[in-house]
């Protein structure tokens, strides 16, 4: 076993070393909240920063994280590259200056870009209105309506990630990549648990 199989807390996430550390980190710190429940919004310049500060701590052995923070940080999530001048996240790749609720007009109506919705009437149970590669806007729906959302158990949700490979979607216009990351958006649909597919 190396190091970073113990590495995780009973704690969300815990310092394991003397270092100086981001006023934002000691509060997640203090307050035992999780990068998953981080307090910045996503992709914000303050999150960015939250997120590679805990990345460089956990790759120095200095921070302890709970699986789905470790997972987290594991990705490429926060990461930015400069493509043709414009900065893009390589998790999600929208440009930073455009903001993720960034309201398009498509067939008339406004949508609310990247921000998944309930559906009562069907067929899913969630849909998601995102902006495709040839820059026109388009509704992913996904999740069966008639089963839940139960993924605050660590083995279902190992199972429902290898079954989905959820590690192999990357393509934000696909269903499979909102279905894997829906925990992400849990608030706005009322789910319970943070626990990542």
């Amino acid at each position: 076993m190396n190091f970073k199989e113990f590495c995780y807390s009973e704690k969300n996430i815990s310092l394991l070393g003397e270092t100086e550390i981001s006023e934002g980190l000691k509060y997640h710190l203090d307050n035992n909240i999780s990068l998953y429940e981080n307090v910045y919004r996503i992709y914000s310049d303050a999150w960015i920063s939250l997120i590679g500060e805990a990345r460089d701590l956990y790759d120095r052995d200095l921070l302890a994280l709970n699986d789905e923070d470790a997972e987290l940080i594991g990705t490429d999530v926060g990461e930015v590259v400069l493509i043709e001048g414009r900065e893009i996240y390589l998790d999600a790749p929208l440009p930073l200056e455009e903001d993720l609720m960034l309201e398009e007009k498509s067939k008339g109506k406004k949508h609310r870009l990247n921000s998944p919705f309930r559906t009562p009437g069907g067929p899913k149970k969630f849909a998601v209105y995102v902006k495709t590669s040839g820059g026109r806007v388009k509704k992913v729906t996904f999740g069966d309506p008639n089963m839940r959302v139960r993924n605050s158990s660590k083995a279902r949700a190992k199972s429902f990630r290898a079954r989905h490979k959820c590690d192999q979607k990357k393509d934000r216009t696909t269903a499979g990549y909102w279905s894997c990351n829906i925990s992400r958006y849990r608030k706005a649909l009322g789910l319970k648990s943070s626990r990542v597919w």
